[in-house]
């Protein structure tokens, strides 16, 4: 990364974002730009460092925010309309590490709102658009900060991944995108989409910068109990350590779009070439994981949407004479169309007479695909796979089929429901020019060994 010294100021590095910000502002990437702060942030590194003071370890690096994280710079509205105008009183544990070194936030960053969406197109603010077509998705929720990263606004950016809202649009804009292990960074601080699945995690351009990320916000955190006590693994080194590396085959091939069955092909071949061992492994539990996804997560939507209701903070609707027509209408304004489809199919679920035929019959699935990833990681250390089975698609394609919207997380919501990580990897492009990401999967706290590895997937040594 680009540390502020006395030949490149902090203020600079700042002020070249802000403007490459700007100017691709078509791409909706950011809902604020927090260019007073961040400007002032920068002089106060650049005075500490003419000074001889110490400075931390991302001093003077611009990144951007995704606008679910609370920090009091800007409105925190998860791009959802119920949220407007609501300025946090606390900062997220993860924004406070990052800041604590030094790392300065230039805008917060477009999604899905309240993370519910696979494109960024059920955005309150609109549509971002795909860094390399820009009539293509960002993919999502959390295409804004992939985007801003991919077009080279900043050297990183937040995100956060209930299902895959980090891998699949860091696959779409080809750039690194990881979920941690479940509890590995605390979720103080960020909106809650599902408490059971969301994972905070980030966007870079290489795993070394990867790498520093994780170890500056992993760790305990007493604010969350869901916390591990420390960033786990170390790296072994490249020349001695061969790997086994397993292949999913239960996934539909039919399904994966052929360019992205040959990029996987290709880094098979690879990694082959480079000594590894290829384990083909079979794991039916899977095909039940999105249907066990778009069960448990709505029901943990619904519990979590129904803290906003007008009354204590953001968007209120004004045409009420009762307080049950302020709930009403509010919720009704405030909410997008995909928010209100998963707080009814949440609370359908947790209904009296459907819980058992429905969320039981889910989370006995969920365990289930926990146990068959133990089973996976007692005979591979990683497993790689495509993120989505297609790179990304144009801009209203699929936003009238929920059902086609869902299946693009069809190979990435299993991650999340077993709480191991995976780190999204750029594998090339296809033969219009759109990147193609595949995943590397680790097992529980291997998130470390994880990114180091992910370099044996280079092409060039």
């Amino acid at each position: 990364m680009k540390i502020a010294n006395k030949t490149v100021t902090a203020e600079r590095l700042v002020r070249d974002a802000l403007e490459k910000a700007k100017h691709f502002s078509d791409y909706h990437i950011f809902t604020f730009l927090n260019e007073e702060n961040a400007i002032k942030k920068a002089r106060e590194i650049d005075r500490k460092i003419a000074a001889g003071e110490k400075v931390g370890r991302l001093a003077g690096v611009p990144y951007a925010l995704k606008d679910n994280f609370l920090s009091p710079e800007g409105e925190t509205t998860a791009s959802a309309h119920i949220l407007e105008g609501f300025v946090s009183p606390v900062t997220a544990t993860a924004v406070k590490k990052l800041e604590d070194e030094g790392a300065i936030m230039i805008g917060r960053t477009n999604l899905d709102a309240f993370a519910h969406g696979s494109s960024t197109e059920n955005s309150y603010f609109g549509p971002t658009h795909n860094a390399f077509d820009f009539d293509r998705v960002a993919g999502g929720s959390s295409g804004g900060s992939a985007v801003a990263v991919a077009l080279d606004i900043v050297e990183f950016a937040t995100g956060t991944d209930t299902g895959g809202s980090i891998r699949q649009p860091a696959s779409f804009n080809g750039v690194y995108g990881l979920k941690p292990t479940y509890g590995c960074i605390s979720r103080y601080g960020v909106v809650a989409m599902a408490s059971s699945t969301d994972c905070v995690g980030f966007f870079a351009q290489t795993p070394d910068d990867m790498d520093v990320l994780m170890s500056i916000a992993s760790g305990q955190d007493s604010k969350d109990m869901t916390t591990l006590p420390d960033y786990y693994g170390s790296a072994e080194p490249e020349s001695t350590n061969k790997r086994r590396i397993g292949i999913i085959k239960d996934f539909d091939n039919e399904s994966v779009d052929p360019e992205i069955q040959k990029a996987l092909a290709q880094k098979v071949e690879l990694l082959r070439s480079r000594g590894h061992e290829i384990v083909d492994l079979s794991m039916p539990s899977l095909k039940y994981a999105l249907a066990a996804y778009y069960i448990i997560v709505p029901a943990e939507v619904a519990s979590n949407l129904s803290r906003y209701d007008g009354v204590r903070y953001g968007f209120r609707s004004k045409e009420s004479t009762t307080l049950n027509e302020l709930y009403d209408n509010t919720r009704s304004e405030g909410f997008m169309s995909e928010n209100k489809r998963r707080i009814m199919i949440g609370n359908f679920v947790l209904s009296s007479g459907f819980y058992d035929a429905y969320f039981l019959k889910a989370a006995k699935a969920r365990t289930l695909i926990i146990g068959e990833y133990e089973k996976a990681f007692s005979k591979v250390d990683f497993i790689l796979t495509p993120v989505s089975p297609n790179p990304a698609f144009k801009l209203g394609e699929k936003v009238n089929d929920p059902i086609a919207m869902y299946l693009e997380d069809m190979m990435s919501v299993s991650l999340n429901l077993a709480g191991v990580p995976g780190l999204a990897i750029p594998a090339g492009k296809n033969k219009t020019g759109l990147p193609i990401g595949l995943q590397l999967v680790g097992p529980r706290r291997s998130d470390k060994n994880l990114i180091q590895f992910s370099k044996e997937l280079e092409e060039n040594d």
